[in-house]
């Protein structure tokens, strides 16, 4: 019989562990929630129109709306210097009851991004101060907080240019303002689910060359669903409850008609409204086979749970899709569409990590 030591047991003991991994997954989550939060809340904005409607960007100050009636006119002024309100609002006879109903969802985006930053860098201190983050991890941690201070920087980037130059904001910024950040929504859960297979005494994942592929198609599809909402091209197919003019054809045709080719193929395939659209709703169908595929290579390797969630997620944000043209983009249905995108980015990310666990 041997007498040697056996190698230590993380699996059954994971307070053995250095660092808290159980705690930072906690933590993680709840980042993770309250960007999903984020998301949502900044399709509304962008479907109300209400990205301007704030001019300045006073991390302190601007954490509370205006309170008086001064303030509040003294905001309007503002808002009434900009493109917006000199070609469309103002014309259309905004008022200043109106003009507070888009200052609330912006608001509440940008409060929203400061309970982010402040939700993750805090307890990051915290943790490091302790001594209970795990080896390895400090720099992938450091790296999502500057993915979020970079988000804020690129929201700001991006409301500028409807500030000077546009009655909107540019939709070029916008899909970078979306993509980034659910780019980072998808680090931190990739990061919560390599703290909790520490926790089990497991390696980290892998990220597998085919899962690479599905979530940069992941990736096409979702910065083309931005240029589409920032080009407002979600109604070009026509509207009507179960319309076949308007889903699965675009005012009665596969291929729509009107596309403008003048200023050239790569303005075309980025700010054509009718092209974008063609383009969102086809390669949809492209992701769905290789989100199946995925799934099922998921379930094939031990991880049935996620492979029901990965389907459950992408079958009804297809179903909202649809829904949401038909509705001539009804706003609870287009919110409830930005929300279940973001749900699929986490499933999409839990897949690839599942996947590349197994291996």
């Amino acid at each position: 019989m041997s007498n040697a030591a056996a190698p230590p047991s993380f699996a059954s003991s994971p307070s053995a562990l250095p660092g808290q991994p159980l705690a930072l997954v906690r933590w993680l989550s709840v980042v993770a929630a309250i960007i999903i939060a984020m998301v949502v809340v900044g399709g509304i904005t962008r479907l109300t129109e209400s990205g301007v409607s704030i001019t300045e960007w006073n991390v302190v100050s601007g954490t509370l709306p205006p309170l008086t009636d001064a303030q509040w006119q003294a905001e309007f002024a503002k808002y009434r210097q900009t493109p917006q309100f000199l070609l469309v609002n103002g014309p259309a006879g905004m008022t200043l009851a109106t003009y507070k109903f888009i200052f609330f969802w912006e608001w509440v985006h940008r409060l929203i991004g400061r309970t982010i930053g402040l939700a993750f860098a805090a307890p990051l201190a915290w943790f490091w101060l302790r001594g209970a983050i795990p080896a390895g991890y400090k720099p992938r941690l450091l790296a999502l907080l500057a993915l979020g201070g970079l988000q804020g920087a690129i929201g700001w980037w991006m409301v500028k240019s409807g500030i000077v130059h546009d009655v909107k904001v540019s939709h070029y910024r916008l899909a970078v303002h979306l993509v980034v950040a659910l780019v980072t929504l998808a680090g931190v859960v990739w990061t919560a689910l390599d703290l909790r297979a520490l926790a089990k005494g497991q390696p980290r994942a892998r990220l597998t060359p085919f899962a690479a592929l599905v979530l940069a198609a992941l990736v096409l599809q979702l910065g083309y669903g931005a240029l589409l909402a920032g080009l407002r091209a979600g109604v070009v197919a026509g509207a009507g409850w179960f319309s076949l003019d308007a889903w699965p054809l675009m005012q009665g045709a596969f291929f729509p008609a009107g596309i403008d080719w003048s200023p050239g193929p790569v303005h075309a395939f980025t700010s054509d409204p009718y092209l974008v659209h063609f383009i969102h709703r086809w390669w949809a169908w492209v992701l769905v086979a290789a989100l199946i595929l995925l799934a099922r290579k998921v379930r094939t390797a031990g991880h049935r749970p996620v492979s029901i969630a990965l389907h459950s997620a992408f079958g009804t944000q297809v179903l909202l899709g649809i829904a949401t043209v038909w509705s001539g983009v009804a706003l609870p249905l287009a919110a409830l569409h930005q929300l279940v995108g973001a749900v699929l980015v986490v499933a999409t990310a839990w897949s690839a990590h599942a996947l590349g666990r197994s291996r």
